[in-house]
């Protein structure tokens, strides 16, 4: 776990590993939650980048014999 510090414009950095494990980029959106007693940020993806990430998924499902 990581401890960063709010500035006094509000601003924080997100740590190097934190970065580069979500593949942030400079400029990127991340949207702002919160959530219970905590503040998380959930990157922005394209729809463009999203093409393709439920490749491979089971799409069949069990349908009622009368619902066919």
């Amino acid at each position: 776990m990581s401890v960063v510090t709010v500035s006094p414009k509000f601003q924080v950095v997100i740590p190097l590993a934190i970065r580069e494990a979500m593949g942030l980029k400079p400029g990127q959106k991340v949207q702002a939650l919160r959530y219970q007693n905590r503040i998380e940020f959930i990157p922005v993806r394209s729809m463009r980048s999203m093409r393709g990430f439920l490749k491979g998924i089971d799409t069949d499902v069990p349908r009622d014999g009368d619902r066919v």
